[in-house]
């Protein structure tokens, strides 16, 4: 099965990987201003999530099989590829693997070590959402803020809400299967995975993600990375502080 995406505009394929409970669409804003440098941007919906097939086997393996085979069908050599939190491991593991598919790999806000599972109030609240009962987004995000308090997170979740007709409403993701397999995120990448090319690893300055000890471990998987940090932000840097995100991705694929 192939994977869903939003391609836009012309020129050398960049292709976006979103994190956990997102989709591509997420990356509407900024993808738009890539393809005006000429790019040809892919926002990529990984397996279980957006309008993406949904599947009972998940796990950075297989994820990272799903963008092989949309590479393959699109025929994409020497992109740029970007991914953030899980779609950065996701980006992390394919540029490893298939190193000539990739020219230049940005990484915002992961390191390829290991995470303990943290989202079990977000997947709680998630599963409280009785789409019977409720009929729009302000009725979900009522009954979310019980779990989630934090505003733009929630704003961010109820993306995944859609129509499934005109009177119900439903989620895109896979909530079952992200559920029962939501410690894969967190798996570290093997040790003996590396990527040689030109890599860059953006960090909020506001998260914990990569820390100063995950810099040599990165530094040893990716020996021609830079590791930098965007100013105001937190995990979702892109989204909190654009305008830096943008011109340091600018720099660096120039």
């Amino acid at each position: 099965m192939l994977l869903h995406s939003n391609i836009i505009g012309e020129g050398p394929p960049f292709v976006i990987l979103h994190g956990f409970l997102g989709m591509g669409d997420n990356w509407k804003t900024l993808a738009k201003q890539f393809s005006g440098l000429g790019f040809q941007v892919h926002l990529v919906d990984q397996r279980n999530h957006g309008r993406s097939f949904h599947d009972s086997v998940f796990n950075y393996d297989v994820l990272a099989a799903d963008l092989k085979a949309y590479y393959d069908h699109h025929a994409l050599e020497n992109t740029v590829l970007l991914g953030h939190s899980m779609g950065g491991k996701t980006a992390m593991l394919f540029a490893a693997l298939y190193p000539e598919c990739v020219s230049k790999l940005i990484v915002a806000d992961i390191a390829p070590r290991f995470y303990p599972v943290h989202h079990d109030a977000i997947l709680e609240g998630l599963s409280s959402l009785n789409f019977e009962e409720l009929t729009s987004r302000k009725e979900a995000e009522i009954q979310l803020s019980k779990y989630v308090q934090d505003v733009g997170t929630r704003q961010f979740l109820l993306k995944n809400i859609y129509r499934v007709s005109p009177t119900v409403l439903g989620l895109r993701i896979n909530l079952e299967a992200l559920k029962t397999q939501v410690s894969e995120v967190g798996e570290a990448l093997s040790p003996l995975l590396s990527y040689p090319k030109d890599s860059l690893f953006l960090r909020g300055d506001h998260s914990e993600y990569i820390s100063t000890q995950d810099e040599g471990p990165i530094k040893v998987q990716f020996p021609n990375a830079t590791i930098q940090t965007v100013t105001n932000a937190g995990h979702w840097l892109h989204a909190e502080n654009p305008v830096e995100f943008f011109e340091r991705v600018c720099a660096f694929i120039a």
